[in-house]
């Protein structure tokens, strides 16, 4: 005996493996800290979706209290599969685009000044070329996912009662007959803009308070500044939380849009243009009897509570557990 450990497997090559994990090292950070973070964060999604198409106002516990009756535990988790599935890897290739981008601006001398708008520039860029481009591909899922969370108000709608939901494979199948081919694409537009500026305001704002955090542009975490003195393992998960919470606010009126022309469209009845689809959430549907507009922005905000909670608690753990994992990967032999 030689005193060596004895391989784990035939098979196995730590070292080549070690080395997949370096190149991969944005796709292997966004799948596993994905993964964790939309499973914990998606009964709060689930409850803003509902909370977003409902007319009339309602405490979140008690549409929890509701949907826990009517549909139980398994209508929090109502088509979890395709972002967990789907999603995940979707974020996994923003992950990678946003990444290579910065990359490519610091090859070529891009925003590399020492400053927070430099950091913040490059992570904005990086983010909307990323938000544009995943959007084509994200749309049709996020699409699924919406149908099988409002199934129970788009049905009401058609005057129909469910009595059993369809699976996803149905609503999917339903989607395409009523739809046609490009009916995975319904609301794309708005889908576009939101993701475009969605993601560049939310690694605009990350990179700018890791750099104002004590991040160094080469990536290596400084001391924190004398006004913030908290511990470096919570940088990550507060500069998430803050980066997800400011940004989907600043949206989210376009996410109430959105997600109401593709009720309706899913629903048969007739379609609406944003601006009339947005007038309508804010001044009532009869123009001769408006709405007060606080009384409008308080319904277009309606859901913001728990989707600040969701973003709070979904974007904290995704960046520490991609720090987390981005660490282990740097510091294997």
């Amino acid at each position: 005996m030689d005193g060596t450990s004895p391989p784990i497997s035939p098979w196995f090559n730590r070292d080549a493996f070690n080395d997949v994990l370096k190149r991969n090292k944005p796709v292997v950070c966004a799948l596993s800290a994905s993964y964790i973070s939309t499973f914990v964060g998606y009964p709060l999604d689930s409850l803003k979706s509902r909370l977003q198409t409902t007319k009339t106002r309602m405490p979140v516990l008690t549409l929890a209290g509701i949907v826990y009756r009517e549909e139980g535990v398994t209508g929090f988790y109502r088509g979890l599969w395709i972002p967990l599935v789907t999603i995940s890897f979707v974020r996994a290739a923003s992950f990678t685009i946003y990444s290579s981008t910065k990359e490519y601006c610091r090859k070529n001398s891009y925003f590399t000044g020492d400053r927070a708008s430099d950091a913040a520039l490059a992570g904005g860029l990086s983010g909307a070329l990323s938000g544009s481009l995943i959007s084509f591909t994200s749309a049709p899922f996020e699409l699924v996912k919406v149908r099988r969370q409002l199934e129970y108000s788009i049905a009401a709608t058609k005057g129909v009662q469910m009595v059993k939901p369809p699976n996803t494979i149905d609503a999917v199948r339903e989607i395409f007959r009523t739809h046609g081919l490009s009916g995975p694409w319904i609301g794309f537009r708005l889908h576009f803009v939101r993701d475009t500026a969605g993601t560049a305001l939310y690694f605009f704002e990350y990179d700018a308070m890791r750099h104002l955090l004590g991040r160094q542009r080469s990536g290596e975490q400084g001391p924190t500044p004398a006004w913030l003195p908290i511990p470096t393992s919570l940088i990550p998960f507060v500069c998430g939380s803050l980066a997800g919470v400011s940004s989907w606010a600043l949206i989210y009126p376009l996410d109430v849009v959105k997600t109401k022309v593709q009720q309706r469209a899913l629903a048969g009845t007739p379609p609406k243009g944003v601006w009339e689809t947005l007038r309508r959430l804010v001044r009532g549907p009869d123009p001769k009897d408006p709405k007060p507009v606080l009384a409008g922005i308080a319904r277009i905000y309606r859901g913001l509570g728990v989707s600040a909670v969701r973003s709070i608690t979904t974007h904290g753990l995704l960046w520490t557990i991609f720090d987390i994992t981005s660490h282990y990967i740097d510091h294997l032999p």
